[in-house]
């Protein structure tokens, strides 16, 4: 992924945060010789191995998971919220339009999963992951007979996260004024996305460049 400096992120508490809370996922592999991908809810381990493990399963019916072959890599790409920025926040002119965003892509060999109880783990705690924030989660309380059915009809698999890459745009080339500017307009648009990337923008950009410039001040 081509990430200016600027714009580069890498540290990994920041990355698997992005990538726990954005969990549906981008599954990319050669599929005869072609790219091919799904699109899935993935599960992040980050104690497990030094940059994490993500842990899925998919149709058994997809051919995807035949792509999963020893030495091979694939990448997992982790989509955060993303919004269009209008040269009229700015104060300099003459501008531009351009697009603020983060995204995280996970780079690590495929294991299946073969084992039948761990893969009913993987989807007891895929379940309890996201059952959790409701008020009456459901309780994952199938008749075995149907259950069997349907893990028949599934592949888990394993990434050890060999590598992580992180780009976070959110208006870090920008004057000071013009980051506040472009933060508080996404506020004010109020739809889900602005207002996911104006949060991005306080946690990881504004703060620190506040801290800077009065650090400047000071000085």
């Amino acid at each position: 992924m081509y990430i200016p400096k600027a714009f580069q992120q890498e540290d990994r508490a920041t990355l698997h945060t992005l990538m726990h809370h954005y969990s549906f996922a981008t599954l990319v592999t050669q599929h005869d010789g072609l790219p091919f991908a799904s699109h899935l809810p993935l599960t992040l381990r980050p104690d497990d191995g030094p940059q994490g493990t993500l842990v899925g399963h998919m149709a058994r019916a997809n051919p995807q998971w035949r792509d999963f072959t020893p030495g091979q890599e694939v990448l997992v790409i982790f989509q955060g919220p993303h919004a269009y920025i209008s040269p009229s926040w700015y104060a300099q002119h003459p501008s531009v339009p351009t697009w603020n965003y983060a995204v995280v892509h996970a780079y690590g060999v495929p294991q299946i999963i073969d084992d039948r109880a761990e893969l009913y783990t993987l989807l007891q705690s895929l379940v309890q992951t996201y059952e959790a924030p409701r008020a009456q989660p459901w309780p994952f309380d199938l008749p075995a007979d149907y259950l069997q059915q349907m893990i028949q009809g599934i592949v888990g698999f394993t990434i050890r996260i060999s590598r992580l890459e992180g780009k976070c745009k959110l208006s870090q080339n920008r004057p000071l004024g013009d980051q506040q500017r472009v933060t508080v307009a996404l506020e004010h648009q109020g739809d889900t996305l602005s207002v996911g990337v104006a949060d991005l923008m306080r946690t990881y950009v504004l703060g620190r460049a506040e801290r800077e410039e009065a650090k400047a001040r000071e000085a």
